[in-house]
């Protein structure tokens, strides 16, 4: 492949990544426009409004931002298996390109280092969330 279109591939890839942040917040915008429509009618029509619908709908929708251990183990058990996978594949095209051996065999040993961070994560989760929870209960014994 040319440089230009190495160059073109690029520009095309960050291009694409702009494109989908800006889509991403104007769909968070319509999204608060529709909610907070209902509530435009109404102030325009004269209607009393219930202080209780109107903090409903003022209030930013609440996430839970919390990160499931659970998740992060099954992603890390993919990914440990993906890089094994991709370690295996350059031994094999590594017959046939011997240039191409390590640096596939150092995406998949990168794959299972990142797999393995995610386990581990998982784990120092579950670890902090059971400490976290047996302090809260001594003090409240």
């Amino acid at each position: 492949m040319n440089p230009m279109g190495a160059t073109a591939i690029a520009i095309a890839f960050w291009i694409f990544i702009a494109i989908a942040a800006v889509a991403g917040i104007i769909g968070d915008y319509m999204k608060r426009k529709a909610v907070l429509e209902p509530l435009r009618l109404a102030i325009e029509k004269g209607q009393q409004l219930d202080p209780a619908l109107v903090e409903k709908l003022l209030a930013r929708e609440q996430r839970d931002d919390s990160v499931n251990p659970e998740h992060l183990q099954i992603g890390g058990i993919i990914t440990v298996a993906a890089g094994t996978g991709l370690a295996l594949l350059s031994l094999f095209i590594g017959q046939i390109a011997p240039g191409a051996l390590y640096p596939i065999l150092g995406a998949g040993v990168a794959a299972i280092c990142v797999g393995a961070g995610l386990v581990v994560a998982a784990r120092a989760m579950v670890a902090g969330r059971r400490g976290a929870r047996d302090a809260s209960a001594d003090r409240s014994a």
